[in-house]
């Protein structure tokens, strides 16, 4: 348990307990020192796993090793011997240290041995230069920094009476599945994650072998048989000096929110009641409410994260033998590098994906620019942020009966009603001017305001860019407002406040946000014309707007969901840091990431309007990631030895196309006023469709890929041999290095160039009943595209393989995009996205030769 000590020993560092003072003299702050990830060539305990299972196979069963790809077997019963070799390689490393570095500072940090075989260290630059020329070593990475990407969902996605009923209904919905979280932490003591919530009792989860952590932030009892394992990993944060262990938290628990709140949207138990700011918004639930949970702390408020923590927690996850990893954060920049794929974190997912384990990760909140896709690698499912259809609007009727819209979780003022509009700058004591105080109009200090003017009335406060760096809050403005015995508060949009995702928030008297500038501004228009400003001493005699609020307590349900969320980061993927595009097609599909309740820490410092609540009200990929890696829980729960791609496969070729009444999905596309400038989404835009929870339990057609196959992948990029060596320990000359991005048996079809004629094949197996397709597809503009065969008929078990053959016929860069789709006469429909990008014609070609 080497990662545990070391973190542990860097708290006694921050807690000033000096019991290895040399330890911990190692400055972290100098700049001549820094953490650097250093693999090794000998490989991982993981590696020895399958060696040992092969063994097993061979003895037991006298047979080869040949079976079915769609069914990968999770390793059982050999956790005494892989943590024998666990510690013999963590040995290694300590020796190797020393060898190299004897007598110099340094300070190992974790042991990496069950994906990778490596360790986290921070060394001097000419300290890292000496390791990487060992010949034990075969890379050395410079750590780099991660950041973080939330219930009427489950009936929106219709699990009560679809995806719920094929597991035996909620009760059981997840059931013996673990679901491991990468993220801030977990708040143990919300209702969300109790295992006395129902009559059913959980079961212990088989072959499960992580740990509790227990510390004084997550006492003994913490952990229970829904959340089975839970740890911290802050070492690289530590030496940097910028961790606060009575901030940050050094334990599992969430200081944060965002951890609980990904967690109980896979995960939290059913029927949990949603009670904020006093106010009820229904019950929540998970997607697979009886699925357990692992927490793999790595992520902090107040810096984020680094790449050397991440690594630990996922090579702490796998080893524990989680089945589905869910990462709701990204890479604050590109990989440098030969490719995107090739870094620590994507390559340690890589070794996941060979041990079965299906792994989530959010697609980024940078959208929506092209290629502003943050999840680069085809062994990772990446997930973007859609709305879905439950909308808390609220609204403000002025005198005049204009109506502007606006957003705010607040109770009304009594109804025909109209109460007189004061804005804060007209209602401040005679000791305060706005020249004195330029925030005072943020309506943050009630001293500087005159009761007798705000009494009664609705107060007009600004909101600005000091609330959404959290210098000023609305808690506080209410709280102000209230004080002041205001009927209402009103906030008006700043112009300065750009491309900024404005969450409802709670509010327990009457209130709205105006959202919009514009409106804000007509609104304040309203209120201006209908002053009355003394001549002489230019001071307000006469407040004459009148309004009233309409209150946002009650939800509204919109026709037009699922659409794309302008923040919801986009392809194509980029390859490199160039970039230039990868023929691959991201992010995989969309899920609800758009205005979700769901679980909140109790102790959470991260919205000050949700500060004390249960539940918050969050939007972001980093929402929509979780809702698919519980439904991959339903999937892993009935097809318990489909691999990593087979239930990727699931889920992309049942997503939909369409919204609610039917119409194709759109996509948002500029942060101003992102509902009117709106075009229908594209794969680039939303991969392969909009998550279907149902027909994924049914998909009809399975297409699969192998370690093997992303392996090949990876040695046809050119020049990449040295570098897949150095992270593999693997020879490219052993791999097909021809297995290009459009040739991975993946369920799309992506080609960055198409300068001559491109056969793609993809093969799939029929895991459904005796049925027959008939084939069908629209071309990309500019492309022609020809699909043998166009019909065919597959028994249970039988495989096909689908030939499909492209051709330019104009010269454009500009992406197009088509689809193929497979129709079967029982009902099954499977959706191939299909992208090109550059187009270059043969005649083109030939005319300019």
């Amino acid at each position: 348990m080497g990662n545990i000590y070391w973190v542990h020993v860097g708290m006694l560092c921050l807690y000033g307990m000096l019991i290895l003072p040399s330890f911990c003299q190692v400055d972290s702050g100098d700049a001549a020192t820094a953490v650097y990830i250093v693999t090794l060539r000998q490989a991982p305990a993981s590696h020895y796993q399958d060696e040992l299972a092969r063994r097993g196979h061979s003895f037991r069963h006298g047979t080869s090793l040949r079976r079915n790809r769609l069914h990968r077997t999770r390793h059982q019963n050999l956790t005494k011997p892989v943590r024998s070799h666990s510690y013999y390689i963590a040995r290694a490393h300590d020796s190797l240290l020393k060898k190299v570095l004897g007598g110099e500072k340094y300070l190992k940090l974790y042991s990496y041995h069950y994906l990778i075989n490596g360790f986290a260290v921070l060394v001097t630059p000419q300290q890292a230069e000496k390791l990487s020329k060992r010949r034990e070593v075969s890379n050395v990475v410079l750590d780099f920094s991660v950041r973080t990407a939330t219930t009427h969902t489950p009936q929106f996605l219709g699990l009560p009476k679809g995806a719920w009923v094929e597991a035996g209904g909620f009760e059981t919905a997840g059931e013996g599945i673990t679901i491991g979280f990468i993220d801030t932490g977990i708040d143990p003591t919300h209702p969300s994650f109790q295992d006395d919530k129902s009559e059913h009792p959980y079961p212990v989860p088989a072959n499960f072998s992580g740990i509790c952590e227990v510390t004084p932030d997550f006492p003994s009892g913490s952990c229970n048989r829904k959340l089975v394992a839970a740890r911290h990993f802050a070492a690289s944060a530590i030496t940097r000096g910028i961790f606060n262990s009575s901030e940050d938290y050094a334990s599992p628990f969430d200081g944060d929110g965002h951890g609980t709140h990904t967690a109980s949207i896979s995960s939290g138990n059913y029927g949990i009641p949603v009670v904020v700011a006093g106010h009820h918004f229904g019950n929540a639930s998970g997607m697979a409410p009886r699925s357990h949970i692992a927490v793999y702390k790595a992520l902090y408020k107040r810096f984020g994260g680094f790449a050397a923590d991440v690594v630990a927690a996922i090579d702490q996850a796998a080893q524990d033998m989680v089945d589905i990893i869910c990462l709701s954060i990204t890479p604050n920049r590109r990989p440098p590098g030969i490719a995107t794929f090739v870094n620590p974190i994507d390559m340690s997912l890589l070794s996941a994906v060979k041990a079965g384990i299906f792994v989530v990760q959010a697609a980024g909140n940078t959208g929506p620019s092209p290629m502003s896709m943050s999840s680069f690698s085809p062994w990772i499912f990446t997930v973007g942020a859609a709305s879905h259809d439950r909308l808390y609007s609220n609204s403000i009727i002025l005198g005049n009966n204009m109506t502007i819209p606006g957003v705010g979780l607040a109770p009304g003022t009594p109804k025909n009603i109209m109460y007189k509009l004061v804005h804060a700058h007209h209602a401040l004591n005679n000791d305060t001017t706005v020249k004195d105080d330029m925030y005072v109009g943020e309506c943050q200090d009630e001293s500087k305001f005159n009761q007798d003017l705000v009494q009664g009335n609705i107060l007009i406060c600004s909101y600005t860019i000091r609330f959404v760096v959290g210098l000023s809050t609305i808690k506080s403005a209410l709280e102000m407002a209230n004080n002041l015995s205001a009927i209402g508060l009103v906030f008006c949009m700043d112009p300065l406040v750009t491309s900024f995702q404005l969450n409802p928030v709670p509010m327990k008297m009457a209130g709205i946000i105006i959202a919009s500038a514009n409106d804000s501004k007509i609104l304040l228009q309203y209120y201006n014309s209908s002053l009355e400003i003394d001549e002489t001493s230019k001071k307000v005699v006469k407040l004459g707007a009148v309004a009233s609020i309409c209150g946002g307590l009650k939800a509204n349900y919109s026709n037009d969901a699922p659409k794309v969320m302008y923040y919801s980061a986009r392809g194509p993927d980029p390859q490199d840091s160039l970039p230039h595009e990868a023929d691959i097609l991201k992010p995989n599909l969309i899920a609800p990431g758009n205005f979700i309740w769901a679980a909140w820490s109790s102790l959470s410092t991260d919205s000050a309007e949700f500060l004390g609540e249960n539940f918050a009200l969050m939007s972001g990929t980093s929402m929509a990631a979780p809702h698919v890696a519980g439904l991959a829980a339903l999937i892993k729960q009935k097809f318990p030895h489909f691999s990593p791609a087979a239930i990727a496969s699931a889920l992309s070729t049942t997503a939909s196309l369409y919204d609610s009444i039917g119409k194709p999905i759109m996509a948002q596309r500029s942060y101003a006023s992102p509902d009117f400038s709106q075009s229908p989404a594209t794969p680039f835009d939303m991969g392969s469709g909009f998550v279907n929870a149902t027909s994924a339990l049914d998909p009809g057609l399975l297409f699969d890929s192998s370690y093997e196959d992303y392996m090949s992948f990876l040695c046809a990029i050119n020049g990449s041999a040295p570098t897949v060596l150095n992270y593999t320990n693997q020879n490219c000359l052993l791999y097909n290095s021809t297995l290009y991005g459009p040739d991975l048996n993946i369920p799309s079809i992506t080609i960055a160039k198409l300068n001559q004629t491109r056969v793609v094949q993809r093969t799939f197996q029929n895991i459904a009943g005796n049925e027959t397709y008939g084939v069908g597809w629209s071309n990309p503009y500019g492309v022609s595209v020809n699909v043998l065969p166009t019909r065919f008929s597959l028994a249970n078990g039988e495989r096909q393989v689908l030939t499909v053959i492209f051709n330019a016929t104009s010269n454009s860069t500009a992406a197009s995009f088509g689809r193929i789709g497979l129709f079967g006469n029982q009902g099954h429909v499977v959706n191939i996205p299909v992208a090109v990008i550059t187009k270059i014609s043969y005649k083109y070609n030939f005319t300019t030769s």
